[in-house]
């Protein structure tokens, strides 16, 4: 039996994902969680095949969790979940340790593979994913600016991009108003960006927000 915990912080995610996992026979969810703090806590004290993690928590990017879990128990096969189609965001989760990566608008039976190949020790990203990496690749496409950016630095964007100030970003991120000033004014740096108006423009035109 795969025993499976969930991090997601809308409870009709998790039901949602319950209700598909209980359809099989060899998946068992055997623990869940609303934020990032509460996902370390319990998966340090039990023990788990998988582990389902939005990328969005409401008390820490869903990263910065995953490498913290990744230090508690790095045999944790971690699968990530997101809204978001950004190929970005899929390479930064395969570099910080996830086993995979799915938008949560995938097929039920994408999710139940996900699982069980991730379970078994492998790697999961889905076929457009993976054919749209590899076209970047052979293709020679040039990287945009913002996959330059340290996930700090990336969050800090979508953050303000999505709306949210100074001081709300800092508690969301718990780190000082003075530290986030600074990962703000390193990413307009590197995306060669001026103010928040040109910082929201470049979100937009690259998908990095809803």
């Amino acid at each position: 039996m795969i025993r499976v915990m969930i991090t997601d912080d809308h409870a009709i995610v998790r039901q949602g994902l319950k209700q598909i996992l209980s359809e099989t026979g060899d998946i068992s969810v055997t623990g869940e969680a609303e934020t990032g703090f509460q996902a370390i806590k319990i998966v340090r004290q039990q023990a788990f095949d998988v582990l389902l993690l939005d990328i969005s928590l409401p008390d820490r990017n869903g990263i910065e969790v995953l490498k913290q879990i990744r230090k508690d128990r790095p045999g944790l096969a971690v699968l990530m979940l997101s809204m978001h189609n950004e190929n970005e965001f899929a390479v930064r989760a395969l570099r910080a340790g996830a086993a995979g990566y799915l938008n949560k608008q995938s097929a039920p039976a994408q999710l139940v593979t996900a699982i069980r190949q991730v379970a078994d020790g492998h790697k999961y990203i889905t076929l457009a994913l993976a054919e749209e990496l590899a076209n970047a690749i052979t293709t020679g496409t040039d990287q945009p600016l913002h996959a330059a950016l340290s996930d700090r630095e990336y969050q800090t964007l979508c953050m303000i991009a999505s709306g949210k100030g100074l001081t709300e970003i800092s508690e969301e991120m718990c780190l000082s108003p003075k530290t986030v000033s600074v990962y703000r004014s390193r990413l307009m740096e590197k995306l060669k960006l001026s103010n928040n108006s040109e910082l929201i423009r470049y979100a937009i035109r690259h998908h990095l927000v809803d």
